[in-house]
């Protein structure tokens, strides 16, 4: 029989302990304060190690990719879920999951995701207050989808009555890539399916019945 505390009490101890975590980083480019991850770290840390309680990592799944800014720098996103396991004086323990996402112009965005991450899982499994604005303080409406234009309708009509074969749609596919449109009607300009309609009619012409 223990007599330490239960992963569960020294995780209470610890948010009695830390009641805020002010926010003391400026980003200058887009002026507002935040609270970085050093900022956390700082005040949960040493609260965390007073109570025997440790939380350790693992990654669960990522997404990347690139994109350009308007300055034309190339930036690497990073999306990251990540698990934490916690556990506490006695040996056991308690998860939970959590996404990071962040930018960066080097090699450090899925580095950048994964302590948003753990910041985003010490705040919330902790939870500690933020003066972040409530998600139900704004609304908004998705625009509709723009219809489709008439020429963009009839290709796709045409390239259904005609009833072309898979390398046929192949065929048809690759002298649309070769004549530089795309591949798929819901893609097009009324224009350029005006142009797909021409290609179609000559790989396929219709044959009076």
């Amino acid at each position: 029989m223990t007599d330490k505390p239960t992963v569960a009490e020294a995780w209470s101890a610890v948010m009695g302990d830390v009641q805020a975590v002010k926010k003391g980083d400026r980003n200058k480019q887009q002026g507002f304060d935040f609270r970085g991850i050093d900022s956390v770290m700082n005040a949960v840390g040493p609260v965390l190690r007073k109570h025997g309680v440790t939380v350790l990592p693992e990654a669960q799944d990522i997404i990347t990719s690139s994109y350009n800014t308007k300055s034309g720098t190339t930036m690497y996103s990073a999306v990251v879920k990540v698990r934490f396991t916690v556990y506490g004086p006695a040996g056991d323990h308690f998860s939970g999951c959590t996404y990071g996402e962040a930018s960066d112009a080097g090699d450090k965005a899925v580095s950048k995701a994964h302590s948003v991450a753990y910041r985003t899982f010490l705040l919330q499994g902790l939870t500690i207050p933020t003066d972040e604005p409530d998600p139900d303080a704004e609304s908004h409406q998705r625009a509709a989808e723009p219809k489709p234009g008439p020429a963009v309708l009839a290709l796709g009509n045409a390239v259904v009555n005609r009833g072309l074969s898979a390398p046929q749609k192949q065929e048809f596919r690759a002298k649309l890539a070769e004549r530089g449109l795309p591949q798929s009607a819901k893609n097009m300009s009324e224009d350029e399916a005006v142009l797909a309609q021409g290609v179609l009619d000559e790989l396929f012409p219709v044959v009076p019945a």
